[in-house]
């Protein structure tokens, strides 16, 4: 069985060394007595509640798997997910992060940032009924009336009801203009809501005692397309006036989805038969309140993959130290043993620490979005909040996609550290990689994210936004611009700082003339953003760990940092260089292939 030790000394670099989240926390009124000894107790007892209460559960909900009644059509969670569950609820975790007005604890967004990256190391599965919660409170919160807020929101926050989003539908993935359920408005004031939805994560189980489903549907009459879609709150059980749980609600599972991962996870073909729904929102204008959940389910997912990265290392780094093959190729390395420890292979060092310099890159940006995130909302200066959302809206498809991608690769070296073992089931690995897999495809594919950074986020305000995120990278370049010892980490960043300004123009020209230029670019040039990104912040920790040596400290913990910030610029940031000739290349040789598929 694997096993897990939360990376809290890596949280409190980043939070208080890297970040001083504080700092920024002292300019907003609701978090300005926040101190770095909360937050860091308060961590320090959500990583036990990870340890030792999801991670047992994680094998034997994958092998049990979700059960559905046919008959009745209720869902049944692995053996212990509900009683997890119900003492996490009892623990005051969903509350962390939530408006005290609703009975939430309020803390920064950052908590539950780190909560959740601890969660999904452990137990993936079981993590995402809680975890879509959030983005249904958030949406809510946004754009829910204050009837809707009191009805569900003081419910949400407590975790006794969780939530869904009720997106796609069988014909239609991430094309939701084409969606046909249909919403009839009644004299009431209500809709009567009939469709189908598939892939809904957590759709139904026995963990709550209610589910608040967001489903997208379009009003009788509607405009075609997306801008005829509007967003319902659909419970599974009808809400009384006096906040009681009613009859049920014509909403139920019509089946459960057979899976390569995240079994322990219902995700459910959702029917409506007639479902009563409310309206969140504005008619027509659903997409608004529903992307205030779809960012938050893609900053998320981003999560959920730092998570898998960082457990798979775990790991896979005590397996090399105690697993014996072989003796190393520069002489005999354990004199007193029949063969050398694995970790001493230069291959096994280089998959190892690709999955480290992914974990600790990851972990540095999730932290970082979620401190832009709480500005963004609740920081007094309106400057502030429309550059702190315009960066995360920037970064948002970088974590949802290279945070994604970058763990599909760490788990799957991971998994080969172990060999043969890895292969095999109870050691974990395969697992870790199966349920990987997963969030490169959810939350609109790594693809969408890729046309959503190129196309809407960086050409579509002509590389404002990009600049600002070249001003972070200007302004470390221009501090330690005369330091021999920052040269490795700073001289790379700023020449593809400079690189990928004029790549952009070069795109931006070819695809004014040709649009498929712009989708034969997308994904290799969100790799490049993401590692320019990834630089940026591996360059600051670097700087922070050779300020650290040089004050004489002697924690390990900076020698590591500043080795594993070398092995990133010298084996994983090249890859820039024949992205970028990948990109040039164009789109001919992709779209010019008509006799390939005859």
């Amino acid at each position: 069985m694997p096993t897990y030790t939360p990376p809290l000394r890596d949280m409190q670099f980043v939070m208080h060394e890297l970040l001083k989240v504080c700092d920024d926390f002292k300019a907003i009124p609701r978090h300005a007595d926040i101190d770095a000894e909360t937050i860091d107790a308060v961590l320090e007892q959500a990583g036990k509640f990870a340890a030792e209460v999801a991670l047992p559960l994680n094998i034997s909900g994958d092998q049990q798997g979700c059960t559905i009644d046919p008959k009745t059509h209720a869902v049944t969670a692995p053996k212990g997910f509900k009683e997890a569950y119900a003492q996490f609820v009892a623990n005051g975790w969903p509350a962390l992060s939530c408006d005290p007005e609703f009975g939430g604890q309020g803390l920064p967004l950052v908590v539950n940032q780190c909560l959740y990256e601890m969660l999904n190391s452990t137990n993936q599965a079981w993590t995402m009924y809680p975890g879509l919660t959030h983005g249904a409170y958030a949406a809510l919160h946004a754009y829910g009336t204050d009837a809707q807020k009191q009805t569900y929101l003081h419910k949400m926050t407590s975790g006794e009801w969780t939530g869904t989003m009720c997106l796609t539908e069988p014909h239609c993935g991430t094309d939701l203009g084409l969606m046909r359920t249909k919403a009839e408005p009644q004299a009431d004031g209500t809709y009567r809501i009939t469709g189908n939805k598939i892939f809904i994560s957590a759709g139904e189980h026995d963990m709550a005692d209610n589910i608040v489903h967001l489903v997208l549907a379009r009003i009788t009459d509607a405009p075609a397309g997306i801008k005829g879609v509007s967003l319902f709150i659909v419970p599974k059980h009808l809400v009384n006036k006096d906040g009681s749980l009613g009859e049920r609600n014509g909403i139920y599972c019509g089946g459960l989805e057979h899976k390569m991962g995240i079994h322990g996870n219902a995700t459910c073909q959702i029917v409506l038969d007639g479902a009563v729904g409310t309206l969140v929102g504005e008619p027509n204008k659903g997409m608004n309140a529903m992307f205030v959940m779809m960012n938050a389910a893609r900053l998320g997912v981003g999560n959920q993959s730092l998570g898998l990265t960082e457990v798979a290392y775990q790991n896979a780094l005590a397996y090399a130290k105690d697993r014996l093959q072989m003796r190393s190729l520069s002489g005999v390395k354990a004199k007193d043993k029949p063969a050398d420890p694995i970790i001493v292979h230069p291959d096994v060092r280089k998959m190892l620490l690709t999955a480290r310099a992914y974990a600790e890159g990851g972990r540095a940006l999730a932290i970082f979005c979620s401190v832009l995130l709480e500005k963004e909302h609740f920081h007094p200066d309106e400057k502030v909040r429309k550059d702190s959302g315009e960066m995360l809206s920037l970064l948002t498809p970088v974590v949802k996609a290279f945070l994604t991608d970058n763990g599909w690769e760490a788990t799957s070296t991971c998994q080969q550290v172990f060999g043969g073992h890895g292969y095999i089931k109870e050691w974990g690995m395969e697992q870790f990689v199966r349920d990987a897999r997963i969030n490169m495809i959810y939350e609109g594919t790594n693809t969408i994210q890729s046309l959503d950074l190129l196309g809407r986020k960086v050409l579509g305000n002509n590389g404002a936004t990009l600049k600002k995120f070249g001003k972070l990278i200007a302004a470390l370049v221009e501090e330690e611009g005369v330091n021999e010892k920052m040269a490795e980490f700073i001289n790379p960043i700023a020449y593809l700082g400079d690189k990928l300004s004029k790549l952009t123009a070069e795109i931006g020209f070819k695809g004014f003339q040709n649009p498929d230029e712009v989708g034969a670019a997308a994904v290799d040039y969100l790799r490049i953003t993401g590692h320019l990104v990834f630089g940026y912040f591996w360059a600051r920790m670097a700087q922070v760990a050779l300020r650290e040596i040089a004050a004489g400290n002697t924690d390990p913990f900076y020698q590591a940092k500043l080795q594993t910030a070398r092995f990133y610029f010298a084996k994983l940031f090249p890859q820039t260089a024949s992205l970028m000739l990948t990109v040039r290349s164009g789109a001919r040789s992709l779209m010019d292939t008509e006799a390939v598929f005859a």
